[in-house]
């Protein structure tokens, strides 16, 4: 796909074509990763992801996808797992600095800008901030794709995917990783924004169950919600997982 030459180890270097080949690099790094999706409905956002359980050894619990960034905010990414982990935790540390500064949650869309701006460190150069800076900067493009997700104090549910050109968009539904491609046809067909959460669940079930190589069930795949109505972000437990892929394997078996 990429034809290789010296351009492709300058981060900060344009082809003659006007590309930047190891952000492009990241991109594909991104589509090796777990399919994540997220889905705006008139109840709030849902988030889902698939896990891979490599291993019967492994403690499903340990390779956690989604998680809250602040009450009122979760994410989730695809892609290189230790990326996904750094913009995690740089998120959560903006969300509670700004509390601490004005006394009140962080924009949904700010946190995304400051999110989007750290993807871009790599760019920087090496006298252009301190020391502490310079060892906490990337020296290459996140190879992760991140799903942010919010609710505001006007209860304005946003959804937002920053990639690793620090390029944010805000979606009504959006789905990357692996099965990126296939689950966004899915929800171009069957997306409405009138539709409800219980729809928006079973939608989201029915992708990861199309896109997955395992059996889907209640330990490999993850699912939150960040409610309009309180505001709070909720991921929910197995149990709670497991009554979603009940319902569709159910709807599945009356259509047979």
């Amino acid at each position: 796909m990429f034809t290789g030459n010296r351009l492709d180890y300058g981060v900060n270097t344009f082809s003659q074509e006007g590309r930047l080949f190891q952000v492009e690099y990241a991109l594909e790094a991104i589509k090796l990763g777990s399919t994540a999706l997220g889905i705006q409905t008139k109840d709030g956002v849902l988030l889902a992801v698939e896990k891979r359980v490599e291993s019967k050894l492994m403690v499903p619990h340990s390779n956690s996808k989604i998680f809250e960034i602040d009450s009122h905010i979760g994410s989730v990414y695809s892609g290189l797992q230790a990326d996904g982990r750094t913009l995690i935790d740089y998120a959560r540390v903006q969300s509670q600095s700004y509390w601490f500064t004005y006394d009140e949650a962080m924009p949904i869309k700010s946190v995304t800008s400051s999110v989007a701006d750290y993807m871009m460190s790599f760019a920087g150069t090496d006298d252009d901030d301190d020391d502490d800076s310079r060892k906490k900067r990337m020296s290459r493009p996140f190879g992760v794709a991140l799903v942010l997700a919010g609710i505001d104090d006007n209860k304005e549910p946003s959804l937002y995917v920053l990639d690793p050109s620090g390029t944010t968009v805000r979606y009504l539904a959006v789905a990357v990783g692996a099965g990126g491609e296939s689950a966004t046809s899915v929800l171009q067909d069957r997306y409405a924004k009138s539709m409800t959460l219980r729809e928006a669940e079973d939608l989201a079930a029915e992708i990861l169950k199309q896109v997955m190589e395992a059996k889907i069930d209640k330990e490999n795949c993850e699912i939150a919600l960040l409610s309009s109505k309180t505001q709070k972000f909720h991921k929910y437990t197995e149990e709670e997982i497991q009554t979603v892929i009940s319902r569709i394997k159910k709807e599945d078996h009356e259509e047979e």
